[in-house]
């Protein structure tokens, strides 16, 4: 009975043309701010081809790539007011959370990071949009608690950013990261997410 009537409640979402709750909707920022590690640096790329240079020529805002290869969590909450908060953000578009699994960081450790990533944005009054990252190392058990998570704090989840692109040579730069072609890929994916929230 219970499933019957949740069923009906995401039934009468869809037809109202209900979405769920994303924080700072209202947002005054004035740039977009790509925030990460290497698949946001956009390491494997040629210049002018990252995941942020693309999506600069689909919006009307500033895009600005602050993609350091290598980032943890840890390191990308350390130099948060620098590289996110001094740039007058709208919507922030984070990559982040693979570098902490490959270097065996607590996963506990990785969801207190981000949560306080994503409270001190939500602080400055802009939106998030986390893009995630599945390379067959990175659990389903990641996965749920990143979506979990999301969705506590109101922001816009794309799970498994890479999905037909890391497996394929022809979107590849090497095994981890694409190449030109992939990122126009990814660009266009977080494109079509974040479209919405700029109107």
């Amino acid at each position: 009975m219970i499933k019957k009537y949740l069923s009906l409640f995401i039934c009468v979402i869809f037809l109202c043309g209900c979405e769920p709750r994303i924080a700072n909707r209202d947002s005054q920022g004035t740039t977009v701010v790509c925030f990460g590690d290497s698949l946001t640096e956009g390491f494997g790329a040629e210049k002018g081809k990252d995941y942020p240079s693309v999506l600069r020529s689909k919006v009307n805002l500033p895009v600005i790539n602050t993609g350091i290869s290598g980032n943890t969590t840890g390191d990308a909450l350390a130099r948060l007011e620098n590289d996110v908060s001094a740039h007058d953000p709208r919507i922030v578009i984070i990559t982040l959370g693979a570098n902490d699994f490959f270097r065996k960081i607590p996963k506990e450790e990785t969801l207190k990071n981000m949560e306080a990533i994503i409270d001190r944005i939500h602080g400055k009054g802009a939106m998030v949009v986390w893009a995630t990252v599945q390379t067959g190392l990175l659990g389903d058990d990641y996965q749920e608690d990143f979506k979990k998570l999301a969705h506590q704090k109101h922001i816009v989840l794309i799970p498994h950013i890479l999905k037909g692109i890391l497996f394929d040579p022809r979107y590849k730069y090497d095994q981890i990261h694409p190449n030109g072609k992939g990122y126009e890929i990814m660009a266009e994916r977080i494109y079509q997410r974040v479209k919405p929230l700029l109107k």
